[in-house]
Formats: C-alpha cells, structure tokens, sequence
C-alpha cells in the first residue's frame, strides 16, 4: 500500500541573502557583498523537526530569520502554507507571522527587563486578538506557563527573577501563544548549561508531540541535532552541503565535511576513541566576500580533484535516495575516507 506524500509546510527554492559591505574609505562605495547564504534550497515537512547544523558563519541564522522576513530576500522564494513570503504585502506577513515564531538563542537578552512575565506573554495574545476579555487573556497565560513547567503564579515575576533555562522556557511560551504552526528554533539551547539543555529539549519534542508543531532547529552542536531532528541539513559558506534523513546523514554520510564534522564528535567509550582516526581539515576557511568558484568546501577538502575548484556540484541523491549530498566524489567517498572516522 502506497502512503500518502508528506505535506510541505514551507519551502525555500534558490535562496540567495546578501548583505552588502560598506567602508568609509570608498565614499559610500560597497568593495563587495558577503554571500551569506547563496543558493538553498530545501522543505520542511509539517510536523517533522528538520535540523539545519554547520560552524558558525555558514548562514543558518541568516535563513532563520529570512524565513521570518527579518532580513531582506536578495533573490529566491521562501513559501510557506502555499503563500510566497518574498513577495506579500506588510499587512499579509503579519497576518502570516503569527503562525511562524521564534525562540531566540539567548534567553538574557530576549527579554524585556521592564515588562513581567504574564505582560511578555500577553503581549502577542493581545496583538493578534486571540483572546477576548482579560480574564481569558489571564487564563491563556497561566495555562502557557503551566505547558512549558512554570508556575502559574509566575506571571507577576520579572525576567532577572529567573534562570536562564526558567527564562528559555518563557520565551518558548511567548512563541505558543500565537498558535503557530511553524517554530523557527535559533540556537535555544547553546547559552544553557549541558544538564538545562536536556530539560529544554525534552520539553520541545514533548510540545510538538502534544500541539503537533513543526521545528526549523538551528544548532551547531550535532548531539543535539541528532537527538531532536527527524532529518538533518549540514550547511557550509553559505550553501546545503548533505540533507537527508537523520540516521542516514549519521550512518552514511555522503559528503566529506559531514564526516569531518562526525568524526570530532567526542566518543565515551576510551577504547573506541583511542582507536578511531580523526579526519583533519588543512586550509584555510574562505571569505564568504569572495566564496570559491566550484564547491565551497574545495580549499579544505582531502579528497578533492581539479573538477571540484571549477563547478559547483548538485545535491545528487545516495543510492538509498533518503539523503542528498553537493559533492562530486560522494559515490566514492567510502573508499577515500572513513565512515565514522574509525580505523
């Protein structure tokens, strides 16, 4: 019996940020744009966690926050519920940015200090009319913090009142309250301490298990992606290196910076990680002023040949076809480099 195709709750087609450099020197002249994210293309499906991963500067953040119009489109379309967000007009994105959130990566700094908690919470309930009356207004914040493990009574308290992971979990509270049917997740967890994070993370899968909510979860930390995401895409300068399905990105990466990646994941097991070979990338890591002309990762790849500094290759799919990797040699990366970096 054939299933039913999953539905696409947003899609992102040849997407292109740039963001123009400025110098004093040149008379309002730009000398060049940084190309942070040039060229992506990918789904999210409804109801799945789709974990978007890479070294800082590579452009996660960057589509996050085009996704949400905080930053200018350069070129490209970002559809969400079948609607272009690219091209809608101020009043349809605010109709439309209800149902797309986000939780900021530090819970120190996303909140107002002068504005309690109940009032944070209420603010966007207000905003968009979804309550009526201040009674149910009250009742709405007391049940949010209830759903995220606060205490009720909590709302008359101030942000500086509480921890930083008690403070996430307001923020993740202030995103429910509009109902969303999209959650951008920028780096929750990076600022909270290892055992907070568990608890954080814990808490979104059980939120999208019960509201039936969809996750864009941006992270550099692979432990977390895997934990969370049910398929994983790996950036880099600006560019989808691999995406696919997360056991399969894991078990069988296709590209050689995914295996780089893997393989400095610590590992507990003293023998294992004594045993196990390390893949060290030589050079430099480009400008994204001026990216390589073939495949971003060619200055630091140790299977790269000629073809590589010269075309930029497609995502091609794995003989599986659960994943895709943009890399010339990914059907014979086995025999040039280990799978989990293990002799």
């Amino acid at each position: 019996m054939r299933t039913a195709p999953p539905e696409m709750i947003a899609s992102i087609s040849d997407l292109h940020v740039h963001f123009p450099v400025r110098s004093p020197f040149l008379f309002g002249k730009s000398p060049g744009v940084v190309k942070a994210v040039d060229g992506v293309s990918f789904d999210i499906r409804r109801g799945e966690t789709l974990g978007l991963v890479g070294e800082s500067g590579c452009g996660k953040t960057t589509i996050g926050r085009a996704i949400l119009q905080l930053n200018a489109i350069t070129s490209g379309s970002i559809s969400f519920n079948g609607e272009d967000l690219a091209t809608s007009s101020p009043e349809a994105m605010r109709k439309l940015r209800r149902r797309i959130q986000l939780i900021f990566q530090d819970p120190y700094a996303s909140l107002n200090p002068r504005m309690s908690v109940g009032r944070a919470i209420a603010e966007p309930i207000r905003l968009h009319n979804l309550r009526q009356g201040e009674a149910a207004i009250t009742d709405r914040v007391k049940e949010l913090l209830s759903l995220v493990g606060l205490a009720p009574t909590y709302m008359s308290r101030y942000p500086h009142e509480f921890s930083g992971g008690q403070r996430q979990r307001i923020g993740i509270a202030r995103a429910l309250a509009c109902e969303p049917d999209l959650i951008v997740c920028d780096e929750p967890v990076s600022a909270l301490d290892v055992s907070v994070q568990a608890q954080v993370v814990n808490l979104l899968q059980d939120l999208q298990a019960r509201l039936g909510l969809t996750y864009l979860f941006i992270a550099h930390g692979l432990s977390v992606i895997q934990h969370i995401s049910n398929r994983v895409a790996v950036m880099y300068l600006g560019r989808v290196a691999e995406i696919g399905e997360r056991r399969e990105v894991y078990a069988n990466p296709r590209h050689p910076y995914t295996r780089s990646l893997l393989s400095a994941v610590p590992i507990p097991d003293p023998k294992v990680e004594r045993a196990r070979r390390r893949i060290v990338l030589q050079g430099e890591l480009p400008s994204p002023l001026n990216p390589p002309k073939g495949c971003r990762f060619v200055t630091r790849c140790p299977i790269a040949v000629a073809h590589c500094a010269q075309e930029a290759p497609p995502l091609t799919p794995s003989a599986s076809g659960s994943s895709m990797a943009a890399c010339w040699r990914s059907s014979e990366i086995d025999d040039l480099l280990p799978r989990f970096a293990a002799t």
